[in-house]
Formats: C-alpha cells, structure tokens, sequence
C-alpha cells in the first residue's frame, strides 16, 4: 500500500479528528483572532480537550540536545549516533501516522529494534487471542446499519471514544429496535445508559458481574452454548436469551479495561460470538490502539507480515508478543536505548529511564529529559496525513489545519537513517 499525498487546508474546514479512535470528520475548526483552534459542530469533549494543546501560529519550539537548544541537523546527528552505538534499541510511544510509520519501519530494520506502543499490553491482548483461536470482526457502518444488540463488557467505551453511540447510530432509523447492554458496568456507565433510553427505540439494560469478569464470561459462554449451568443468575440467562435471539449481536469492549491475562477474557467472548454464529450472526468489536498506535501495527504487519513486538534481528523476523513488551525490556535492562515518539498527545511522555533517548513529538515534550527531543508536526494539525479508524478497515485522511513550521516524523526519521550511513 502507498501513501496518498494530501494537501493541507487553512481556514475553517471539515476537519477528521485524529484525537480518538472513531476519526470523527463531523466538524470544522475555526481560528480566533488569538490563534487558538475551537471547534465548531458538533464535535466532543476529546477533541475540544486536544484542541487546547495547539494554535495556529507557527512554532517555535527547537531541537534540543542535552537540554540545550541546537539546529535540527545537530539534533539528527546526535540521535543517528545514539542508535548507531545502541546494540539492542527499543522503539516506544510510536505516535504517529501511515508516513512515520513506515519511515519507523526501516529504520527499524535498519537498526535490528523493537517496537512497541505505549499502549502496548492492550493492544497484545485482542491480538493473542486472534492469533491463537482467530475470531469474527465488523466495522461501524455495519454496526450503525445492522446490529440490534450491543453488548459493552466492562462498561460504555465513552471515555476514549465519546461519540461511539452517535458512530453506530443508537437512535436512528436504519434499526428501529435497538439494544444496549452493559456488562459489568459502573455508577457512570448508568448516567450514559439513561441517556441513551431517551432515544427512539432504544432499550438499555446493565447486567452486574457474577463473581469477577473471567467468571461471569465463562458463565455467559456456557448460557449461550445451552449447556446446563446450576444456579445461574436470571440476568444473566436473560442476556444469553438476547444474544440468542438478536439478528446480529455485537460484542463491543476496551481491552485497556480487561485485568492481566485479559486474553482469556477475549476468547472468552469470541467463543460466545463462534456459538452465536452457528445460529444467526455476531461479531466482536475491540476498541484500542490509539494515538496512532493501531496504525502502526497495520503498517509494521503489511509491510512485514508481523505486528508490533518484533524486530528484524540476526535471526530475521522476531515476533515475541510477551518478551518484547517494551516496559519489561527496560525492567530487565534488556535494551541499551530508547527511541519514543509521541506526536499526538504530549501526556504520553517517555518512560522514566537512564538510558539514552531520543524524543521525537509535540513540542510540549521538551521538558522530558531526553538525549534528544526533536518537536514534529501533528498530523491532522500542523501536517495532513493518514490513520486507520479503531475497526481497521478504514483508512482516512487527516488534513493540516495550518501549517506549524515543524518537520513531519517521517522526514525527522529519515534523515536520522541518512546519518548513519
């Protein structure tokens, strides 16, 4: 797959918000006389919350080597003479879009380094138990225009992803009669739920867990199967009696909620979906993999066949999806330094390590205490560029807001391989 060029746009525009999983493109974003971006539409929270952090005027922040201020070009040189001296270099954060990741791809290879996201864990667990027991996926406009039972396991995804239920169209006409169930929810989770009952034909229930969420998985699995369950509760059979009948349930879930071994629990859940679609149809819908993170293993698995969690090292092709959790690594004095890149939300700052690093990010970044901090452009900000929405079957442009001054990722990561030629 190659990259489509996209120009950047200046004044109010249709705007595809890069700030949470959906890639909402629903709203414009205006420039006050003051330079600061407000949205206008009907947007959300997420977006309006990241807006703040930027504004239309140009940057001035600077490469940094040491804590000092220096050209680009020294920057560039002193982070290629990091990983040129780095035997094992650990790639992290990996905030970005289809372009810096694919330059973070070969250089990648060309330095032998794992790569994992910030929110790497989450992202590991939907994707091991692909890998093991595989499992049925769908898409938002098949869920907006489909599915008659949602079911979030662990409460609504509202938090990261605040316009899901407009996103699959709870409330519209496309499927008059609409179900949404919670599974295990909170005191919160009630308040969304009670707004979703005011809207034509929506019905809403929470189900409470039967012990802890491995349990209550287990149990639900067994219901759906018709297998024999002594003492269950009657929510609970309520709700297998509503998978069973739905047309086309979709499980909905967070896999940053899930506890440790939280793979169980997916399988778990895709088992019940394999039940149901012996009879009618379901699928899973797992929410993660943002700030760029799920674009990024897209393009590291079309591009090598392998997610994140791998390195091309002296073996070749290296996917360990529990050793080379990038957390472990630095635990374990694994890796000898650290790349990290964060060019969404500077609240995903670099771990704290004695290792060399290099950061390369949103400007608010420079009070880390790094090697090396190089400020790159936002896509969907200060540069136009692509991301892949949270189903993984869309690819959407992102469109520059205005033009900021600062260098993509990709360029910044390619001439740091130039370096070290």
């Amino acid at each position: 797959m190659t990259d489509t060029p996209v120009p950047s746009r200046a004044g109010a525009t249709r705007w595809t918000c890069p700030f949470c999983l959906l890639l909402c493109d629903t709203s414009a974003v205006q420039v006050d006389a003051s330079g600061a971006l407000t949205l206008s539409g009907p947007g959300c929270a997420c977006a309006r919350r990241a807006l703040t952090r930027f504004t239309a005027r140009p940057s001035t922040a600077s490469p940094r080597v040491d804590g000092q201020d220096c050209s680009l070009d020294q920057a560039v040189a002193v982070a290629a003479r990091v990983l040129a001296a780095s035997r094992q270099p650990l790639f992290g954060g990996l905030g970005t879009d289809v372009s810096g990741a694919r330059a973070l791809y070969r250089l990648a290879c060309r330095t032998g380094a794992i790569s994992d996201a910030a929110e790497g864990a989450a992202l590991m667990t939907t994707l091991r138990a692909t890998q093991d027991r595989g499992s049925f996926f769908t898409t938002l406009g098949e869920v907006r225009t489909r599915a008659d039972l949602l079911l979030c396991v662990g409460g609504t995804p509202v938090d990261q992803a605040p316009e899901f239920f407009e996103r699959c169209g709870v409330g519209e006409a496309l499927v008059p009669q609409r179900q949404v169930v919670v599974l295990g929810g909170s005191t919160a989770d009630d308040a969304v739920l009670a707004g979703l009952r005011t809207r034509p034909g929506v019905t809403v229930a929470s189900v409470p867990l039967h012990g802890d969420l491995f349990a209550t998985v287990a149990l639900l699995s067994a219901l759906v199967a018709g297998r024999a369950v002594r003492d269950a509760p009657a929510a609970l059979q309520s709700l297998a009696t509503q998978l069973q009948q739905a047309r086309y349930a979709v499980i909905v879930g967070e896999a940053r909620r899930l506890p440790p071994q939280g793979a169980l629990i997916v399988e778990g859940l895709h088992r019940v979906v394999n039940t149901l679609n012996q009879r009618t149809r379901a699928a899973a819908l797992w929410l993660g993999g943002g700030n760029g993170a799920g674009t990024v293993n897209q393009v590291f698995t079309w591009l090598s066949g392998l997610p994140l969690r791998s390195r091309a090292g002296p073996l070749g092709l290296e996917h360990e999806p529990l050793c080379f959790d990038a957390q472990r690594l630095l635990d374990e004095r694994a890796v000898d330094s650290l790349l990290w890149v964060s060019s969404f939300d500077p609240e995903v700052t670099p771990p704290s390590t004695t290792l060399p690093t290099v950061v390369l990010g949103h400007p608010d970044l420079a009070t880390s205490t790094a090697s090396v901090f190089i400020p790159v452009s936002t896509p969907g900000i200060g540069s136009p560029g692509h991301l892949f929405r949270a189903d993984g079957s869309v690819m959407l442009p992102l469109f520059a807001v205005h033009d900021d001054g600062l260098p993509t990722l990709a360029s910044v990561v390619d001439r740091i391989a130039g370096a070290l030629a």
